[in-house]
């Protein structure tokens, strides 16, 4: 049994209460919109856990393990941060984890309109657990993974837009 600190509180509930957000996506690469969101969101959170989803039916660019090693390269000093990977519903993925919070990244109108309906339909499914969309930065709205993949397949330069861990 946990001890009492501060009189009737004991670590169990306090556990209990860590904010703890998913940041998920496929991160193919991750991008510098995806740090900033990240970056701004950890004041926020006791624990961020930026989670790599897996989906059978989608064909990705880089393997599992390379993205996942970029995004610890990219976060290793910061300790709120944790990466994992995952297969089927972000919603339940998020109960497993204990996480509070879904955190996602707008760029546009489109975006909104998509994440507000996969807010809806998580809240549906699990009313405990809150998506947070965090507007990104006027000039990082441009940027996407679909993009910055088709300028690395036409041998373009990506310097702007990835991580300094990501280039290649």
């Amino acid at each position: 049994m946990d001890k009492p600190i501060f009189g009737f509180f004991h670590m169990k509930f306090l556990k209990m209460n860590k904010k703890i957000a998913i940041f998920p996506g496929s991160f193919d690469p991750i991008t510098v919109g995806h740090v900033d969101i990240v970056t701004r969101a950890m004041p926020l959170f006791d624990e961020v856990i930026i989670a790599i989803g897996v989906n059978t039916q989608k064909k990705y660019l880089f393997d599992l393990e390379q993205r996942e090693a970029w995004i610890k390269a990219v976060f290793a000093k910061e300790p709120k941060i944790k990466v994992e990977t995952y297969t089927g519903l972000t919603i339940n993925y998020c109960k497993e984890r204990g996480a509070n919070y879904i955190i996602r990244g707008i760029r546009n109108s489109s975006d909104f309109e998509y994440e507000k309906t996969i807010a809806h339909l998580n809240n549906a499914m699990n009313p405990d657990i809150e998506t947070i969309l965090i507007l990104s930065k006027a000039d990082m709205s441009s940027i996407s993974s679909t993009i910055v993949r088709e300028i690395i397949l036409g041998k373009g330069d990506v310097s702007k837009f990835v991580p300094k861990e990501v280039l290649i």
